[in-house]
């Protein structure tokens, strides 16, 4: 709201010890002056009760001292107030004091109000007369005040060096951590080598190995970046050089016929082009996300993904169907599934002969789903399987068209979901088999 100030807040680390060490000391010595406090009233109670007590046993034997309001040896010390009665209530002897003390008291200790104060009394008689002393309490409350103050006095003075003493040890302690700001500060955009974890406290310490992951995770992402941009600029330049020539064989077509065929060549290479960007797209969006699993029943999908493709079979003579599904649950990204499905699928598709089949297959095992795709297509040579995952890569002497990036979109999502990707021969149909183990639900939504 406006015209409301607000209120600083220091989050240094330095200032807050520093203050929650001031307030300890300083309720430490609070807490000691009143424990000092109470402990010297209790001693200093019992010291003068013994001694108004010793005093009265003395003067019990004694004959009057004097008669009442005869002058006592210092007119004006409050501290002790005698007076002394015989038995038929006369008061033969009463120091000089302010205190109107009552005539008659409690034999033994009592305590007294009397002029805005209280005192202690203490009461004895014998056959001949009463004796009774009495002690104003504010005299012993001064005397344990003061020495509570004494007590708390050397703190107060030891305080500021304790508060120094605190300051040099924070201080040191905290230097590697500035030492690490200074090095995060410094550094460029690009840097992302580890920051140094000499000397840093225990507590710290964690925060910089995160840190040191997080640079590691960043430079990570940034090399992939650099070499998706690098190998996707070198995969455009091939289409886009085609097109223009295509464009130009337009420009130069004589007769009806020849821009026909111009036409029919450049619509071809704009799709190739548009597919290529699809997958470059698709290929950099699961490369970047983060997975959030849920529950997705892969045989449903498998389902859906069949029903998608039958066109592209049908259009190749390809028999496409669901040789084996199982109700099995995986947790994963029903999106990026259904992507990976369909890659899975065109693939087969693409590099099958026409009227060969295609089959889909979908097992529950004990501890995991299993997703295969066979086809009766050529397969893939061992030394090739392992070069097919990378970008772009095709396998020599091939004649289907495609980017070289299907396969390597089906790893990345595969691994997203922490699934096992194989590529082998298929034993049914004899072409390529490509099967992927998910772990099952649990584990895969706890990780």
């Amino acid at each position: 709201m406006k015209g409301v100030p607000r209120v600083s807040v220091t989050h240094s680390l330095r200032g807050r010890l520093l203050w929650f060490l001031l307030a300890a000391i300083t309720m430490a010595a609070i807490a000691q002056a009143m424990i000092a406090y109470r402990s010297a009233l209790n001693d200093a109670d019992q010291i003068f009760d013994y001694h108004m007590q010793q005093m009265a046993l003395s003067l019990r034997s004694s004959a009057p001292l004097a008669n009442a309001g005869a002058p006592s040896a210092d007119p004006g010390n409050d501290e002790m107030v005698v007076q002394v009665w015989t038995p038929d209530g006369i008061q033969v002897f009463r120091s000089i004091s302010r205190a109107e003390l009552p005539q008659r008291a409690v034999l033994g200790f009592s305590n007294v109000r009397a002029n805005g104060t209280t005192y202690r009394v203490f009461s004895v008689q014998t056959s001949n007369q009463t004796v009774q002393i009495a002690q104003d309490m504010a005299v012993r409350k001064r005397m344990a005040g003061s020495l509570a103050l004494r007590t708390v006095g050397p703190i107060a003075l030891m305080a500021p060096v304790l508060m120094l003493i605190v300051w040099w040890v924070v201080s040191g302690s905290l230097a590697p951590v500035a030492r690490v700001r200074r090095q995060v500060a410094a550094r460029q955009a690009d840097e992302l080598s580890p920051v140094s974890e000499a000397d840093l406290p225990d507590e710290v310490r964690p925060l910089v190995q995160e840190l040191n992951l997080l640079f590691s995770r960043v430079r990570t992402a940034f090399d992939a970046q650099q070499h998706f941009v690098a190998d996707a600029a070198h995969e455009l330049r091939s289409p886009l050089a085609a097109l223009k020539l295509q464009v130009l064989s337009l420009e130069r077509a004589e007769d009806e016929a020849a821009r026909k065929v111009a036409v029919s060549r450049l619509s071809a290479g704009i799709e190739r082009a548009t597919r290529l960007v699809e997958q470059l797209l698709v290929l950099a969006r699961q490369e970047a996300a983060e997975a959030k699993l849920q529950p997705v029943e892969l045989g449903e999908l498998a389902k859906r993904t069949l029903g998608d493709m039958a066109g592209a079979a049908a259009q190749r003579n390809i028999d496409l169907g669901l040789f084996h599904a199982d109700e099995a649950s995986v947790a994963g990204q029903s999106d990026a599934l259904l992507i990976m499905l369909r890659n899975l699928v065109d693939n087969a598709i693409k590099y099958t002969p026409s009227g060969g089949t295609v089959d889909v297959e979908v097992r529950k095992n004990e501890k995991s789903v299993t997703l295969a795709v066979d086809d009766s297509g050529p397969g893939i040579s061992p030394e090739e399987r392992e070069r097919v995952f990378s970008r772009f890569y095709r396998v020599p002497g091939s004649t289907a068209s495609g980017s070289g990036l299907g396969l390597a979109i089906i790893k990345a999502i595969a691994e997203r979901h922490g699934a096992t990707l194989t590529l082998e021969q298929s034993p049914r149909l004899g072409g390529l088999r490509v099967k992927i183990d998910f772990p099952e639900a649990r584990k895969a939504a706890a990780s």
